[in-house]
C-alpha cells in the first residue's frame, strides 16, 4: 500500500476525477510555485471506485481554489494546518470562467485576437457555458479530464 505523509501545512485536492491531477496541476501553475506536491493517481475509493489526489505542502495564496468547480466540480478541497483538517470545501461551477474553458469557435475573436477567453454558466445543471463573444457553448471540464 502506498502511503504519502501527512501535511502540517497545506491543501489536499481530493475526489479528482481518474486522470484529471495533471490538468488541476497545470492550471494551478504549481510547477513555478515554490512548494512541494505529491500527486497520487488512480488511486483505490470506496466511493469512487478510483481517483487521482493532489497534495501541496504550504500555502496558495492569492490562488482561487473556487474557480477548481470548472474543471472538476466533485472534487473536495481540504485546508490543511497542523496536521489537522480546518476547512473543506466543494467547489461548486463559477459563474464566469477566464482562460479556462477555450472557444472552438475559429470564428470567434479569441480566436484571432489575444483576448481571454471568457464564459458565462448558462446552465448549471449541465454544466453548460457560453462564450461571451460569440455564444460558443462549452460544458465544464470535468468530463474531459
Amino acid at each position: 500500500m502506498l502511503n504519502i505523509g501527512v501535511l502540517e501545512q497545506g491543501i489536499v485536492i481530493d475526489h479528482i476525477q481518474v486522470g484529471g491531477a495533471m490538468k488541476i496541476y497545470k492550471y494551478l501553475d504549481l510547477e513555478n510555485l515554490d512548494v512541494s506536491v505529491a500527486i497520487i493517481k488512480n488511486a483505490r475509493s470506496n466511493k469512487m471506485g478510483r481517483k487521482d489526489i493532489i497534495k501541496i505542502e504550504g500555502t496558495l495564496d492569492g490562488i482561487n481554489l473556487d474557480i477548481l468547480g470548472a474543471l472538476d466540480h466533485k472534487i473536495t478541497i481540504n485546508i490543511i494546518e497542523n496536521g489537522v483538517i480546518v476547512e473543506k470545501k466543494h467547489p461548486t461551477l463559477p459563474d464566469f470562467v477566464e482562460n479556462v474553458l477555450k472557444c472552438k469557435n475559429p470564428r470567434c475573436i479569441t480566436s484571432v485576437e489575444n483576448v481571454p477567453h471568457t464564459f458565462k454558466l448558462t446552465d448549471r445543471e449541465k454544466g453548460v457555458y457560453r462564450c461571451v463573444y460569440c455564444e460558443q457553448s462549452s460544458k465544464a471540464i470535468a468530463g474531459d479530464l
